[in-house]
């Protein structure tokens, strides 16, 4: 692999994160280019200094996601032998989640040291869920072109085992327990609908939205799949809460 010459030196905040990590870069530019969010390329692109090109984290959360998925089902085959494909399957799904990738960034303080344009700084754009977790995914990914796959077993291995340990039991996919939800209640099937697809090829952003007797969710994500199942959360989210209020009502 060619190591970029002339690197930037490393920012205190960067060099925490590295001692969070555990590991230390062998190409400091790979970590900040992971630490990298497109909106500062475009600050820094309309700026006049224009000598050293920046690039975003895109790149390396397009291979950290591939990576992080590898890593996590290795894992989950080991530890769990005797479960099947639609036991592991929504195990994977939920630890590779948004939800839980900025559970662990929020471990690894890793807001600090995300580059932000100065104006998605001041309303804390640093602090967002998609945000924090297409970062850490870029960082496994920068780990893996860096130094291969044992860093990242090793790093995801320390900072997910709390999150498996909380969850003996694999969590019910959110289509599923839609779908189960409806059955119940002799109600037609819910209906799945793309809303729309954007972002470049390599990294798609998908828009899904789900109807049950004219109440909507919606969800996003990287996948069709990941989408439906984000919008199935969010329905499921507010037909509990309708349910909730009926109750009180009673």
């Amino acid at each position: 692999m060619k190591v970029e010459t002339q690197e930037k030196p490393l920012h205190p905040s960067e060099k925490l994160l590295e001692d969070r990590l555990g590991y230390q870069f062998r190409s400091k530019s790979l970590l900040q280019k992971a630490l990298t969010h497109r909106s500062a390329v475009y600050e820094h692109r309309s700026s006049r200094n224009k000598a050293r090109r920046v690039r975003s984290n895109e790149r390396l959360e397009f291979i950290g996601d591939r990576v992080l998925g590898l890593v996590m089902a290795e894992w989950l085959l080991k530890r769990y032998p005797n479960e099947q494909e639609g036991d592991l399957g929504p195990r994977h799904a939920h630890l590779v989640s948004k939800t839980v990738l900025a559970q662990i960034a929020a471990k690894l303080e890793l807001f600090e040291a995300i580059h932000v344009a100065s104006h998605e700084e001041k309303v804390g754009v640093h602090h967002t869920d998609s945000v924090l977790a297409d970062a850490v995914e870029a960082i496994l990914g920068a780990m893996y072109l860096d130094g291969g796959l044992a860093p990242v077993c090793k790093l995801v291995h320390k900072v997910w085992a709390d999150i498996i340990e909380s969850q003996p039991l694999p969590p019910k996919d959110s289509k599923t327990a839609l779908q189960e939800w409806v059955l119940a209640r002799a109600l037609p099937l819910p209906i799945y609908e793309l809303i729309s697809q954007e972002g470049p090829s390599h990294t798609p952003v998908f828009v899904i939205r789900v109807v049950v007797q004219d109440i909507e969710g919606r969800g996003e994500g990287r996948s069709k799949r990941i989408a439906e199942s984000a919008a199935a959360k969010d329905l499921l989210d507010k037909l509990n809460k309708i349910k909730k209020v009926k109750n009180r009502i009673k």
